[in-house]
């Protein structure tokens, strides 16, 4: 039976260029898309831009530039990750479209109406890099560990605000009833500590004369939504909310693929903001670690990142979705450089599947005779299905690789080189494995690298073969 699914990556700000963590989670995203429409679900997959708040307006303003002006070149290099990664995704959404604008006025509307906002004055810590209030356990020598560079701003004045703490035992209920809601489970037992431990309101508005650059707050022109607020809306708002409500309620209730430093916003924050307008939580939520280099987390404040671009550059597009794919999905953050990446594409793609598929192909044009492909293959019921489920996407591909070793040492096991020569019967035996196994790869890759997967195929085919993944120096 066909099931529907929608998965929806989070909104990344556009005041830096793309880089390699985001990519990590839009492809991983993009790899578990694909499954399910192999599989024969019917997917939507929704990622898009953060386009509001403090950072994009900072950015613009020191470079000259009318903000929305700004956000409009921004957002290309975002797109254009579509062609560069191979991305398969049915929808870009952008918070600055004009759809998103009035979902989050309405959304604003009912949340209010529904007696979850209020104004008041305060003072607090406030990290721009973050986007978000800090509390003293937060800081590191009053700095945010994630942004270090950025001095914390002092921010007095009058916002509106939402009942946070008025959601503490419904969220924890709702925890309780779904134990897989966050994956991985340490930490889905991280956010059931922070609200265990009491919810604090918190500020979901900014005084426009301070701080333009944000969706207008209903019925008050001196505010601006705060950017949290206003961009979680657009998992609604991108399937049809609320002007579309049969298109919304076909595929909500959504899966979320976020980074750990989104784990309180998605997983609390958003969720609870749902429950204040009466609509049903969020499916599920997968959580990526984070990415590092020499054990320092990646940042663009830092000046560390990789760019996505620059990969593919080097790797192309397969061998930079391999290297992303195959890193651990739920464990320790992933430490990744420049001389690592090259020897895992040099292992495994260039000595492993790149020399199984020339050797194989190669070997069977030695005879005229023709290999029937026996597989009978079924996405359902492959053993790939049971880590897709879990979102263990590396492990799949641990999986894929294990045949190439396998075929590999089989290759040199069996030397069908001579076999041809010396005992044909032998020859037909070991050439008929390594070529179901070939196409048996091919079709388990087609999620996950889509190109070699057709490579492979038209290769069977043809018995010719385009050298694949060349070792790089």
């Amino acid at each position: 039976m066909q099931n529907k699914f929608y998965i929806t990556t989070t909104l990344p700000y556009i005041n830096a260029d793309p880089h390699v963590g985001y990519a990590w989670e839009v492809v991983r995203a993009d790899a578990w898309a694909r499954f399910q429409r192999l599989s024969g679900n019917d997917i939507f997959f929704n990622i898009g831009t953060d386009e509001h708040g403090s950072k994009i307006f900072e950015r613009a303003n020191e470079l000259g530039l009318d903000t929305q002006v700004y956000c409009d070149q921004q957002v290309e290099k975002f797109r254009e990750l579509k062609n560069v990664l191979n991305l398969s995704f049915d929808n870009f959404i952008r918070t600055t479209d004009e759809h998103h604008v009035k979902a989050a006025q309405e959304f604003w509307r009912q949340t209010k109406n529904n007696g979850y906002i209020y104004k008041k004055n305060y003072k607090t810590k406030y990290c721009v890099g973050c986007e978000m209030e800090k509390t003293d356990s937060e800081l590191v020598d009053n700095c945010c560990p994630l942004h270090p560079n950025r001095e914390i701003e002092i921010r007095e004045e009058e916002n509106y605000f939402f009942k946070f703490s008025a959601f503490q035992q419904k969220l924890l209920e709702l925890y309780e009833k779904n134990p897989n809601f966050v994956v991985p489970a340490h930490r889905f037992n991280e956010i059931k500590s922070f609200v265990s431990m009491g919810l604090e309101d918190f500020s979901i508005s900014r005084v426009k004369e301070k701080m333009p650059w944000g969706v207008p707050v209903p019925d008050d022109e001196e505010q601006v939504m705060y950017v949290w607020f206003d961009a979680l809306v657009n998992y609604i708002s991108a399937i049809g909310w609320p002007d579309d409500m049969k298109k919304f309620n076909s595929w909500w209730p959504g899966i979320q693929v976020a980074g750990k430093d989104n784990l309180r916003p998605q997983s609390a924050m958003w969720q609870a903001m749902l429950m204040a307008v009466n609509l049903p939580a969020s499916k599920q939520i997968f959580i990526n670690s984070f990415l590092t280099s020499n054990g320092q987390k990646m940042s663009k404040s830092l000046g560390n990142v990789i760019s996505p671009y620059e990969m593919v550059e080097k790797f192309g597009i397969d061998g930079t979705r391999y290297i992303l794919l195959s890193l651990n999905s739920f464990g320790d953050d992933a430490d990744i450089s420049w001389e690592w990446m090259t020897e895992k594409y040099n292992a495994d793609l260039a000595n492993g599947i790149g020399n199984l598929i020339s050797r194989t192909v190669k070997l069977s044009s030695m005879t005229n005779d023709q290999f029937p492909i026996s597989n009978e293959f079924s996405m359902t019921n492959d053993q790939i299905s049971k880590f897709l489920d879990k979102f263990q996407i590396d492990k799949a591909l641990e999986y894929i690789w294990n045949i190439i070793k396998e075929d590999n040492k089989y290759i040199e096991d069996n030397k069908p080189w001579e076999l041809a020569k010396s005992n044909e019967k032998k020859f037909k035996e070991v050439m008929q494995k390594l070529l179901d196994d070939l196409d048996l790869i091919s079709q388990l890759l087609l999620p996950f690298l889509p190109d070699t997967s057709e490579k492979i195929k038209k290769a069977l085919e043809t018995k010719q073969v385009e050298p694949l993944f060349q070792r790089i120096k």
